[in-house]
């Protein structure tokens, strides 16, 4: 007698997202991922600009500001609190990063530094008279999002079938629904940059994140 083993899409997706082979990087402005296990070690994220809102004809020494994103970066705590938030210019090709301990939860609003956090990051073009994205996590509006432009990979910390032993998984960052309409209305645009605005405006200088640094980070 034989037994008919079957082995679904879903489920063989499954198991290769398992292994980092999945989800595959998609260019979208709104991106989502977690990281966990934070006790045991840090995570890191890793984020490009495509160069699909133009570059510098001649390459960055003549380009200014041409081409150039704002990647909003928003930290949750596993309860939905808004722990910390920040921006970075990213310019067309370039490559920057986070460290999820050392930028992210090592400054929270709280003052806690939760063991997991989800993290969504947001495009956006840069504003002002001399573009830049200073306060750009709390500014972005409907109008300033870019379409696309934006790809970016974290890692997550994960236990091992040995007791004891870690690993680290590396995948892309997936594409979130971002919700938007009037400002102040009950959505994730308004929630996300009226939190960071109160958080910036009034948080006394506690649950601002670090900056990007340029180049790109893989460590436990």
């Amino acid at each position: 007698m034989h037994t008919k083993l079957t082995l679904s899409f879903a489920t063989l997706a499954l198991s290769i997202v398992a292994f980092g082979q999945l989800p595959l990087p998609q260019d979208s402005n709104f991106q989502i991922r977690y990281a966990s296990n934070l006790t045991v070690g840090s995570s890191v994220i890793n984020i490009t600009n495509t160069g699909a809102n133009g570059a510098p004809l001649n390459g960055p020494g003549f380009g200014g500001t041409t081409g150039n994103i704002c990647v909003n970066v928003y930290a949750f705590s596993p309860d939905e609190q808004l722990v910390s938030c920040c921006s970075c210019a990213i310019t067309p090709n370039g490559l920057v990063s986070l460290d999820v301990k050392t930028d992210l939860i090592n400054n929270t609003l709280t003052g806690v530094q939760p063991n997991s956090i989800v993290i969504k990051l947001l495009g956006s073009l840069p504003q002002g008279a001399t573009p830049n994205c200073t306060n750009s996590a709390a500014l972005v509006t409907a109008a300033t999002l870019i379409p696309s432009g934006m790809l970016a990979w974290g890692t997550t910390i994960h236990a091992t079938p040995v007791a004891g032993t870690f690993a680290v998984t590396e995948t892309a960052f997936i594409p979130a629904t971002l919700s938007s309409g009037a400002v102040g209305s009950n959505t994730e645009l308004s929630s996300i940059t009226n939190r960071c605005l109160n958080i910036i405006g009034n948080g006394s200088g506690f649950g601002i994140c670090r900056s990007c640094r340029a180049g790109g980070l893989n460590r436990l």
